[in-house]
């Protein structure tokens, strides 16, 4: 019986915290479907222009960097298809193999050349004609923005 001589039984305090755990779920949804795959992380001196376009998120990168200064690793080719992480290529073969596929996969795949400043001109222009060869329509050469005070 829950009265004993004239008192209440004490009810015990309680915490409900089902909604927490609604709040941390919503919370925890938000971030995975708004989270940003950095495709190439390759740290690189980028020429600078004056002119501003803004590139496709999608699109395949041809990463090219410099070789070390110590003499250590040689010059670099990473490509990405713009959704998973980038991989090094050794020739120029490769470029126009990863390049047809991607244009088989969809005939207007835009590519972005991340191109060190101090990378030759040659090795460039030959990232260039892989992609032509490849019959790429969409090439985009990435750059940094120059500002006012430069």
């Amino acid at each position: 019986m829950a009265l004993i001589r004239g008192r209440d039984k004490k009810v015990a305090a309680q915490i409900f915290t089902a909604s927490m755990a609604d709040i941390v779920f919503l919370l925890l949804v938000f971030f995975i479907l708004t989270y940003k795959v950095e495709v190439d992380r390759t740290k690189m001196d980028l020429p600078d222009t004056w002119i501003r376009i803004k590139v496709p998120e999608k699109a395949a990168v041809i990463s090219i960097s410099p070789p070390d200064d110590r003499g250590g690793l040689p010059l670099t080719i990473r490509v990405s298809t713009g959704k998973e992480m980038s991989l090094p290529v050794s020739t120029d073969e490769e470029i126009v193999t990863f390049a047809s596929t991607e244009v088989a996969r969809d005939p207007n795949k835009e590519f972005i050349i991340k191109a060190d400043e101090a990378v030759p001109y040659e090795r460039v222009d030959a990232v260039l004609d892989a992609l032509k060869q490849s019959k790429a329509k969409y090439i985009f050469l990435l750059s940094d923005q120059k500002t006012v005070d430069e």
